[in-house]
């Protein structure tokens, strides 16, 4: 399992979501270019003392991102509100990897009709979205209680 951001274009997000991915033990990819400088000294505090459980992988595009996909015959899943299954009805494998859009725009539509599963985050009528990083970790729980990839601390 892996947690993707397509181009990040806010670095609290950022921060939020690769301290979400050390918690669980899952790799986190960032597809750039970020909407902000994504320097080492950055990256560095934006993980702050999980640096030893943090594993980041930097993306240079896109295309690189989903041909790595295809070659490791890894399926990419699409947390978007555009034409989704809910998130309760979608059926996770320990393989996905579970993408999530830029803050301000998602992701293009190119980028939308490469994925093989597209999921949507129920939310109550009139709700337009939720915080990126929030998405990211009712995702990523869902994903990880499916497939049995939770870890059980003493």
């Amino acid at each position: 399992m892996r947690l993707s951001f397509y181009q990040p274009d806010i670095p609290q997000n950022l921060g939020t979501t690769i301290r979400l991915a050390a918690c669980f033990g899952v790799k986190m990819q960032i597809i750039e270019p970020c909407g902000f400088p994504l320097t080492a000294k950055a990256l560095k505090r934006a993980v702050m003392d999980y640096d030893n459980l943090a594993q980041v992988e930097r993306v240079a595009s896109a295309d690189s991102f989903f041909e790595d996909a295809e070659k490791l015959s890894e399926r990419v899943v699409l947390f978007t509100t555009k034409g989704a299954t809910p998130l309760q009805d979608f059926h996770f494998r320990p393989t996905d990897r579970l993408l999530f859009g830029r803050e301000s725009a998602g992701v293009p539509d190119e980028v939308h009709a490469r994925c093989e599963g597209r999921v949507v985050i129920p939310l109550v009528e009139g709700a337009r979205s939720i915080n990126v990083a929030t998405a990211a970790a009712i995702g990523l729980f869902e994903a990880l209680r499916q497939t049995e990839g939770l870890t059980t601390f003493p």
